[in-house]
């Protein structure tokens, strides 16, 4: 670090360093102590080392800065002027608390140490200075034991061990009833111990106590837990923690004395009431190590009400000056009042929707900061059941996956998705665990309480489905073992079959053994409003992608402007259905083909009947069939017999005709508008029952605005064929009807291969629009397989080499750099051309930014995500205003 910035920032009544300084360099912590101690509230004052510093200590290899405990000792000294204590001192000792504090709030995750400055002299001199030598000799055993374990790594539990055996000798229960004599004694056996685990005596000298104690600050930002906590919650790019060095004030004086903890507001439901817990009698770490029960912060009023009022007008002037509910920490010494901390506090969905509606009514916010106030994931949380939050915690965890779907799902396991099916329309609720679904899973999926896989991604077929359908879901839980064949899953050493019970979270990922409680999803009036609120200002059209007209009913109701995707396989599935598709299939000549797709024609039309009734008045985008043919035919001996039995034909010829269809890599061979060149009645059948439904629904006054989108273009030829095609099919349909009416029906294409996105220019041309297909977008641009890519996934996101999965939030740089070159090249072309996004990542509020950002107009998502979406096109238009 240059010598010329600054390492320290002192905040008290000397002076005030810290205003206006970024959290970036104070720390959330050390910039909110600075900003307390300037609008006048009881902040013991202290200094900040900057996460600047942390950063040097770890790029300087573990070392460090020369000159940074000099001015520790200069900041120190003006500490003891101001206090009229000194640091060691044997008649009156200035005390310090040492404490974490990064740019983003990590509770929990880093180290604190506290009544550092104690040792065999000064704490003679405090029980002097206090009149009261228990409380003295209770401070330096907690200094002791903090000192050695977080410093040192002594473990925890040798020390609680110590204080058992003298709450045993003087025959108490709690810490608080062992006298001085014996909290004397604890002392000596606590230094006793440090030494044998440490070889070395317990430091005298308080400065390099300090020393130390700053250095495992800095240390703590590495430990496991602490990167943990980052890689989960996403926190990337920050220089470290800042250490915050406050003199101490003591909530363990006595009965007039305490500590706690607190939210300005309920963090669970919002509720404007203050909420938290309080200790009489006790340092701050009682309080969140739960080695006492506290009591609620309303009983303080009882106890001490005068401190209780102060407390509440702090409150007050907190949410005023800082506009949003805050995590306060406190402590009360002989009846006064000091403030330790602030910080925004976290809170659940459901809290945050609330508070910000609340606070638009106090006047504290507008609603513009209301829609960027709250994280649009977390909408989340309000829309789907969840497992009761007590009960959840206490359940034992037996497995965890990716959280493919959020929600709560109890049930029994079914094995494949006709015995998921068939038990369901018993009315028994059933979990299908599978290694992996396809389309022909569906009807088991639909019918199942959960999913469960043990491969796959984020976007794999199960995720991608289940998110779809709100369906709670855990892809990729690598630890269960399943055998489909016997019908058994072995999961942590213990083998579970049919009629065993699982409840599984999509929410975090964890899966539990037996039934735990659930609570149903309660959607507030706030809800809605904010939702009015983002509608104002967002400028991005919001689309689902929807297969059903019961799917396009639920997303309509939350809000969704359309269908950006409708996957036509999916439609393929359930008795006659199926037969008629695999007939297809099967079929050795176009005769055969076309009388199969008769079949099938009644079936689809029927279904978009229902989805442009549904949709009515809005735009339908249809995918023409995309899989390869080999996931609609049965792969094994039985059902093949079955598929011959049933069709008239041998089953050696159903055996090599799906032996033909096997492909090394399917997902890159023939499917897509590959299938609709070597077999273009597949497209005048599909297209044929679009237009038919369109002009039933026209006839019945139902406004039908179908878009046919032709998959997996990639060069201008292909898309220049098919369109001729679909155009012809669309007029031979409304002659054969004899259908005079206007009948618009825009015909374009995904962009789902990188050649078709670099030759965006060329393929405009034939286009009347682009709908991006992110997923494949990004399998083929990554090279990575997205069902496949959990096995090396974690060791990416471990390393940095990825920041996150990027089929669950898009490469802007890469994947979205060829989404910014189509776009550019395909309105340098036609400057209307209208253009969407219909991946998962339509969902994904950072996809959502980006999104907007490129110039997009719509986005198109799972019915459950389009609250999420709309949220985060009003976050995007308001923050690029800006």
């Amino acid at each position: 670090m240059s010598s010329s910035k600054k390492m320290i920032y002192y905040f008290g009544k000397t002076r005030t360093e810290g205003t206006g300084v970024s959290k970036s360099i104070l720390g959330g912590k050390g910039a909110n102590l600075a900003e307390m101690t300037s609008i006048g509230l009881p902040v013991p004052p202290g200094f900040t080392i900057t996460t600047e510093v942390c950063g040097d200590y770890y790029a300087n290899g573990g070392k460090m800065p020369a000159a940074l405990m000099a001015d520790v000792k200069t900041n120190v000294e003006t500490l003891e002027k101001e206090l009229s204590k000194k640091f060691g001192d044997d008649k009156n000792p200035l005390l310090l608390s040492v404490r974490s504090g990064a740019a983003v709030s990590m509770p929990g995750m880093m180290n604190t140490i506290l009544n550092l400055g104690l040792n065999d002299v000064s704490t003679a001199g405090l029980a002097k200075a206090t009149s009261n030598e228990r409380f003295a000799y209770d401070a330096y055993r907690r200094l002791i034991n903090m000192f050695g374990d977080v410093v040192m790594g002594v473990d925890h539990e040798h020390f609680e061990e110590a204080f058992d055996a003298i709450k045993k000798k003087y025959k108490t229960e709690e810490d608080t009833q062992v006298p001085a004599e014996g909290l004397k004694e604890l002392c000596d056996a606590y230094k006793a111990l440090y030494k044998k685990e440490t070889g070395e005596d317990f430091p005298q000298d308080p400065i390099k106590q300090l020393e130390k104690a700053v250095e495992a600050v800095f240390k703590s930002w590495m430990t496991n837990k602490a990167v943990k906590y980052r890689e989960i919650e996403g926190i990337r790019g920050l220089l470290g923690t800042a250490v915050n060095c406050q003199s101490m004030v003591y909530g363990n004086m006595g009965d007039d004395s305490g500590t706690g903890v607190a939210f300005t507001r309920n963090p669970n439901t919002g509720e404007n009431k203050f909420f938290g817990e309080f200790l009489i009698n006790a340092q701050g770490e009682d309080v969140v190590a739960g080695i006492r029960t506290p009591q609620p912060t309303e009983e303080m009023s009882k106890w001490n009400d005068p401190v209780y009022q102060e407390l509440m007008a702090i409150k007050t002037k907190l949410e005023t000056h800082y506009s949003e509910m805050q995590d306060i920490e406190f402590t009360i010494e002989k009846g006064t009042l000091y403030m330790l901390q602030t910080r925004t506090g976290k809170r659940t969905g459901m809290a945050a929707v609330k508070i910000a509606c609340d606070m638009v009514e106090e006047k504290l916010i507008t609603e513009k900061e209301a829609v960027l106030r709250v994280p649009a994931g977390d909408l989340t949380q309000l829309l789907l059941p969840s497992f009761d939050t007590a009960a959840w915690a206490k359940a034992e965890k037996i497995a965890k996956g990716l959280p493919a779907s959020p929600g709560a799902a109890v049930g029994k396991l079914a094995f494949t998705a006709e015995d998921a099916k068939a038990r369901a329309l018993k009315g028994e609720k059933v979990i299908l665990i599978r290694k992996e679904t396809s389309p022909e899973d569906v009807d088991g999926m639909h019918a199942a309480a959960g999913i469960l896989t043990s491969t796959g991604g984020m976007t794999s077929h199960a995720a991608v489905v289940a998110r779809g359908w709100g369906r709670c879901c855990i892809a990729g839980a690598a630890g269960v073992k399943i055998d489909a064949k016997n019908k058994t899953a072995v999961i942590s050493g213990k083998t579970y079959g049919e009629g065993d019970e699982l409840s599984i979270n999509g929410t975090s990922g964890e899966v539990a053994e037996g039934s735990i409680a659930t609570q149903p999803a309660l959607l507030s009036g706030d809800f809605a409003k904010l939702m009015v609120w983002a509608d104002k200002f967002r400028t991005l059209k919001v689309r689902t992608n929807a297969d059903s007209p019961e799917d396009s009913a639920r997303a309509r109701e939350f809000g969704a402007e359309g269908i950006g995707l409708c996957r036509t396989e999916h439609m393929f599935f359930g008795g006659d259905r199926t037969l008629a598709i695999r007939q297809m299939i099967v079929a050795n000549d176009e005769a055969t083909r076309r009388t199969a797709l008769a079949k099938l024609l009644p079936f689809q039309r029927e279904d978009f009947i229902g989805i442009f009734t549904a949709m009515n008045g809005l735009p339908v985008t249809v995918r023409l069939l995309d899989p390869p043919l080999h996931e609609f035919v049965p792969h094994d001996e039985k059902g093949q017999a079955e598929l011959a039995k049933e069709l008239g034909v041998s089953a050696a010829d159903i055996k090599a005709r799906v032996d033909s269809l096997h492909e090394f890599n399917p997902m890159l061979g023939h499917r897509g508008c590959r299938l609709s060149i070597t077999y273009p009645e597949i497209l005048e059948m599909q297209v044929t029952a679009i237009v038919e439904a369109a002009i039933e629904c026209t006839l019945k006054k139902i406004d039908a605005i179908p878009e046919i989108m032709i998959p997996l273009v990639g060069t201008e030829a292909e898309l220049k064929l098919l369109r001729r095609k679909t155009e012809e099919t669309i007029e031979a349909v409304k002659k054969a009807k004899n259908f005079t009416g206007k009948l618009d029906i825009l015909i374009g294409t995904m962009i789902e291969v990188p050649r078709a996105a670099l030759t965006a220019d060329e393929i405009a041309g034939q286009a009347d629009f682009f709908s991006f297909g992110t997923n494949d977008l990004t399998q083929m641009t990554f090279g990575f397989s997205r069902d496949d890519i959990n096995s090396f996934l974690p060791d990416y996101l471990s390393q940095d080499i990825l920041l996150v999965d990027p089929f669950q939030s898009l490469d802007t740089s890469g994947v979205g750099q060829l989404v910014e070159i189509a776009c550019k090249k395909g309105r340098s072309i036609k400057d209307k051309l209208k253009l969407g996004i219909c991946g998962e990542h339509g969902g994904d509020p950072a996809s959502v930014q980006f999104c907007h950002t490129v110039g997009l107009d719509y986005v198109s998502c799972s019915p459950f995500r389009v609250p999420i979406a709309r949220l985060a096109a009003a976050q995007a238009a308001l923050r690029n205003a800006k």
